[in-house]
C-alpha cells in the first residue's frame, strides 16, 4: 500500500514508526518547514510509554525525562493534599512503563531520528484531500498533487484531512485560558514534592494549577488555568503576562504562589472543546489523534492517545489491509477515546483518589483487533 500520513507530530511520527515495524513503508507530510523547540511539556503516562516500547525509542526517552515519583492533588487554598497516586518504579511494576515527562521537542527528536528524514517531507503542507474509488488524491498548498491508497490526518486540531472529510468544525469555547511556563528546577528545589506531579485544585473545575519535572529534573513545568469571558487565540505559543497569572492565584497556598513567583515568562492559550466525532473517515481516510479526539489537557491523555492510535491502526493495517483495517480501528478507538474527551473535560480525574488501571493498564500492541 501506499500510504501517506498527513502531520509530522507525535502520533504521526509514531505512526510511520508503527507501521514500518508492521511491515510497511509510509511517507510523512509535515507543513512546517523545519522541527524546531516548540511547545513545553508532553506527561507520557505508562500507557504511552508501553506503546513507544517496541518502537526503539523507549530508551533514549529514559534518559531524557524525569520521572516523577508520586501523582499528587492538593487543596489549593490549604494546601491539604486529597490524593496520592505511586507512579515510577511503583508504575513499572504495575503497569510495565513508568511515567515519563518530558520537554515535548525531545520527543519528537528522538521520533524523527527513528523514523529518518528520507520519510518526512518538511514544508509540505495538505489543502485538501478527496476520496475516489481508487484510494485518495491528495493536493498541497505549494500546487503540487498526489495520489495514496491510504491518507491518514495526523494533523492537529486544525487538521485540513478531517476537514474535507467531514466539512468545518466550529469549536466551542469554554471560558478557560491556559498559561504554561518551564523554569529550572534549583529555584523550586525547596518546594515539598517538587520531583512528583502535583496538582492544586481551585474553586471550581477549571481553576488549578499542574506541575511536574522535565529533562531528567532539571527543569519544572508549570501549567494553570482560570476562567475569562472570551479569548480567541487557540496557539500555545501566545506570549502572556506573567503579573496576570500571579494575581489570578494571588489567594492559593504559599507553595503554589512560590512556583509562579519562580517564572520569568510564560505562555497563554484559549481551551475550547469540541464533541466526540461519530465518524472518523471513509474509504482509504481516517484520522488520528486530535485530528479526531481533541481533548481538554486534564486526564494528561493527549499524546497518549495518539500513540495508542498509531499503534492500534498499523496493526490494523497490517492485518485487514485497507479499507476495512481503517474502519476497524476507528470501531476499536472510539468508544475509549471519546471516554476520555469527556472525561478530560468535566476534570474530575483522580481529584480524591481512584483507580486509574482502566487508562494507564491499557496495551494498544495486545489489545484484541
Amino acid at each position: 500500500m501506499k500510504i501517506a500520513i498527513i502531520g509530522g507530530g507525535i502520533g504521526g511520527l509514531t505512526l510511520a514508526l508503527a507501521l514500518r515495524k508492521e511491515g510497511h513503508e509510509a511517507v510523512v507530510h509535515e507543513r512546517t518547514a523545519q522541527f524546531g523547540r516548540v511547545g513545553a511539556d508532553i506527561n507520557l503516562t505508562p500507557n504511552a510509554v508501553r506503546a513507544l516500547d517496541p518502537l526503539g525509542v523507549g530508551e533514549h526517552l529514559r534518559t531524557e525525562a524525569a520521572r516523577p515519583r508520586f501523582r499528587i492533588s492538593r487543596d489549593g487554598y490549604t494546601g491539604e493534599e486529597t490524593s496520592r497516586l505511586p507512579m515510577s518504579d511503583a508504575a513499572e511494576e504495575a503497569y510495565g512503563a513508568p511515567q515519563l515527562t518530558i520537554h515535548r521537542a525531545d520527543l519528537l527528536d528522538a521520533l524523527e531520528a527513528a523514523v529518518g528524514s528520507d520519510a518526512v517531507h518538511l514544508g509540505h503542507g495538505l489543502e485538501s484531500c478527496e476520496v475516489t474509488d481508487d484510494g485518495v488524491s491528495l493536493r498541497f498548498a505549494d500546487g503540487s498533487t498526489d495520489d495514496a491508497d491510504v491518507v491518514v490526518g495526523a494533523d492537529g486540531i486544525h487538521s485540513a484531512v478531517r476537514r474535507s472529510l467531514l466539512g468545518e468544525e466550529h469549536p466551542e469555547f469554554t471560558g478557560t485560558v491556559a498559561y504554561r511556563a518551564v523554569l529550572p528546577t534549583e529555584r523550586v528545589a525547596h518546594l515539598p514534592g517538587i520531583d512528583c506531579f502535583t496538582k492544586f485544585w481551585g474553586k471550581d473545575r477549571y481553576t488549578q494549577i499542574v506541575t511536574f519535572p522535565l529533562t531528567r529534573g532539571e527543569e519544572t513545568f508549570v501549567f494553570a488555568t482560570e476562567h475569562r469571558e472570551s479569548w480567541s487565540q487557540e496557539s500555545w505559543t501566545t506570549p502572556g503576562r506573567i503579573e496576570d497569572l500571579r494575581a489570578a492565584y494571588a489567594d492559593f497556598h504559599e507553595d503554589a504562589r512560590a512556583l509562579l513567583d519562580a517564572c520569568d515568562d510564560v505562555l497563554i492559550s484559549a481551551l475550547y472543546v469540541r464533541d466526540p466525532l461519530t465518524t472518523w473517515g471513509r474509504g482509504g481516510a481516517t484520522l488520528i489523534g486530535d485530528a479526531a479526539h481533541p481533548m481538554m489537557p486534564f486526564m494528561a491523555q493527549g499524546a497518549g492517545q495518539a500513540i495508542e492510535d498509531a499503534v492500534v491502526l498499523a496493526r490494523c493495517l497490517s492485518v485487514h489491509g485497507a479499507p476495512e483495517g481503517l474502519r476497524r480501528y476507528e470501531a476499536l478507538r472510539q468508544e475509549r477515546t471519546a471516554q476520555i474527551q469527556v472525561g478530560s473535560r468535566g476534570n474530575e480525574w483522580l481529584k480524591a483518589g481512584g483507580n486509574a488501571d482502566w487508562v494507564y493498564g491499557y496495551d494498544a500492541w495486545e489489545v484484541t483487533l
